[in-house]
Parts: structure tokens; sequence; C-alpha cells
């Protein structure tokens, strides 16, 4: 399992960025993806900012960017993107793209991971 992550950047409060993760070495429409966040300072986040499982049409967003995060994915670029608008200084951190073998709804227990793409929001 590949996941490599791009699109991260330093924005200013309220703007946008968009974040890609393209996949490779598993089946995709047997995965769910999705991307954590780690703080400065902290660990990574145990749930994801956003989750999304394509085959069940299912997408999960943390109550913290409701409205301002979009998932969504491209099977046949086999690439997951989360567009990030109204950004906030508290949306930085270094944002992982997560990948494992759905077996249920939820947005934890991930199991591969890419590198991590650095997104900095300035006041």
């Amino acid at each position: 399992v590949q996941l490599v992550e791009s699109g991260g950047g330093l924005v200013q409060s309220g703007g946008s960025l968009r974040l890609s993760c393209a996949t490779s070495g598993f089946i995709f429409d047997d995965y769910a993806i999705g991307w954590f966040r780690q703080a400065p300072g902290k660990e990574r986040d145990d749930e994801g900012v956003s989750c999304v499982f394509e085959t069940a049409g299912y997408t999960y967003y943390a109550t913290s960017v409701k409205g301002r995060f979009t998932i969504s994915s491209d099977n046949a670029k086999r690439t997951v993107y989360l567009q990030m608008n109204s950004l906030k200084p508290e949306d930085t951190g270094v944002y992982y793209c997560g990948a494992k073998i759905f077996q249920g709804y939820g947005c934890y227990d991930y199991h591969f991971w890419g590198q991590g793409t650095q997104v900095t929001v300035s006041s």
C-alpha cells in the first residue's frame, strides 16, 4: 500500500487549499481513505478530520470541519482529495492520508499511512 500526499502549503486565515492523496498497491474499491491531522507539538489524531468509502457512498466529517472541508474520490485516478475552505489557524498541522480495508463506519483505526503534508494557516 502506497499513499502519497500533496497540496499542503502556507495560507492566510480564510483561504483555501486542496490536498491530494495518490494511492497504489491495493484494491481501491475495498478501502476507506481518510485524512488525519497532527497539530504542532501533538500526536496525530486518532480520529480523522474526514474519511470516505466511495463504494458505499459513505463520507465522514469531524464537527470542526463540517461545512468547510469536502472530501472526494476519483476512482479512475485512485486519488482522494480534501478541499479545505475557510481555513482557520487551528487547522494548522501535518495532514496524513490513511487507508484501511473497509470493515464498518467510522473514521479511525486506519492501518496504512502516507508521509504527510504540512498545512499552515496564518492569522
